[in-house]
């Protein structure tokens, strides 16, 4: 799997540069800036950017935007933000096309390069990877009318899960139910929100899409 990546700390940089060779991706670029994330982006078109948030030259959220911009030239390109921040706006503008494949980690709680991998993986497949504490922040004011509202609180438990990004196997075992519990609280989330049958995952992705929108 082909990775651009962007981060502006050397000792941070090559470390993952070694953490994801070892773990038999490619990394097509290593960018420090925003112009060279551009630059990496427009000629290597990866299977995945992994970007931090803020990059020189401004150092406020140049890595995120070019991300951004670069999904809208390419739809559906997979990126994960690996941050020590939370920029909402931008974080809900990722999500907002609901083509899946976009994750938002903080650097601070990736605990393991196993747990780091799996998000990658995920995400490059579609799907999303999304810290507990992103959602948390993007859920800070509640939106009345919102269809999650009508979602039981065990189903607000599964939904939460989901936009982590974890599979039902893994939701089941989270929650102590069995697979089929969070298969019949998933078929109810995508009822209630009116998400008719189509991909499995563009569904999911949809879910956690209304899930985050509830907080705007």
């Amino acid at each position: 799997m082909r990775v651009v990546l962007a981060e502006d700390l050397y000792l941070l940089r090559e470390g993952l540069i070694q953490l994801l060779t070892a773990h038999g991706f490619t990394v097509v670029a290593a960018a420090e800036t925003g112009p060279e994330l551009a630059a990496a982006l427009a000629e290597h078109e990866p299977d995945i950017a992994i970007v931090d948030v803020r990059l020189p030259p401004t150092n406020t959220d140049e890595g995120l935007r070019i991300a951004l911009e670069a999904r809208r030239r390419r739809p559906g390109l997979p990126v994960l933000v690996l941050s020590q921040h939370v920029e909402q706006l931008y974080a809900r503008e990722l999500l907002e096309d609901g083509s899946g494949g976009v994750g938002y980690l903080l650097k601070d709680r990736v605990l393991n390069a196993g747990q780091f991998v799996d998000a990658i993986r995920r995400v490059a497949a579609g799907g999303t990877a999304m810290d507990p504490d992103v959602i948390a922040k993007l859920l800070t004011r509640a939106r009345p009318d919102s269809p999650v509202d009508q979602l039981t609180p065990r189903e607000k438990e599964v939904l939460g899960l989901m936009a982590e990004g974890r599979s039902n196997a893994a939701i089941a075992q989270r929650l102590f139910m069995s697979e089929g519990a969070v298969g019949k609280h998933t078929a109810g989330i995508f009822g209630k929100l009116g998400l008719g049958p189509s991909d499995d995952d563009n569904r999911r992705v949809l879910a956690v899409l209304a899930y985050l929108n509830s907080g705007r």
